[in-house]
């Protein structure tokens, strides 16, 4: 008798064929995907009958500069995505690296699934991953002046510029970054009789 988990892999297996890795950890499936195999396995998990993955339930961007402590050797942008069959009470991870780091891009899967839209908007604010084919790809959760991608490794912690109300423009302006560096020295206090 073979389990859920063993299911929903041979079915991967038998639909996919060598367009995906798969690896298995924690009772949970990944598949590893190639940004050119993207859309055409993310179709085949929606519309194969043996899967049917009708529900895309997330979509984050990562940024794998520096991870494992600088050992990674891979592609540094990557795009998962979280997918869920209600027929057959499957789950499984989708992970696409983007092929080029200077330029992230993937195809939108807009298409697919709608509810897609906002969550590929998240991933091009915080990340500056593209999505190709998706026809509203502007910011989300920053400023529409705002410089850079928040969510990326070397993005700076303090940012680059900053936003304030001038009273006497009676605008909002923006400016500079003015972060004056400050050394932080713990204090420790100490008691003679501490404990006793």
């Amino acid at each position: 008798m073979t389990t859920h988990l063993e299911q929903l892999q041979t079915a991967l297996g038998t639909a996919l064929g060598d367009r995906v890795s798969t690896t298995v950890a924690l009772g949970e499936i990944t598949l590893v995907v190639k940004a050119a195999d993207y859309y055409g396995v993310m179709q085949t998990l929606r519309d194969d009958k043996s899967l049917g993955f009708d529900q895309m339930i997330d979509l984050a961007g990562v940024d794998y500069l520096n991870y494992g402590e600088g050992a990674w050797d891979g592609l540094r942008f990557a795009v998962v995505v979280h997918l869920l069959s209600v027929k057959h009470n499957w789950r499984v991870r989708v992970r696409a690296f983007c092929a080029d780091d200077e330029m992230p891009l993937l195809p939108s899967l807009i298409p697919l699934w709608r509810a897609v839209n906002w969550y590929e908007r998240e991933a091009f604010d915080m990340f500056g991953i593209l999505f190709e084919g998706h026809n509203d790809l502007r910011r989300i959760l920053t400023d529409y002046g705002f410089i850079g991608h928040p969510f990326r490794k070397d993005f700076p912690v303090s940012g680059y510029v900053e936003m304030r109300y001038d009273p006497e423009q009676k605008r909002v302006i923006y400016q500079p970054v003015t972060i004056e560096p400050r050394e932080n020295v713990p204090r420790v206090i100490r008691e003679e009789n501490y404990g006793k």
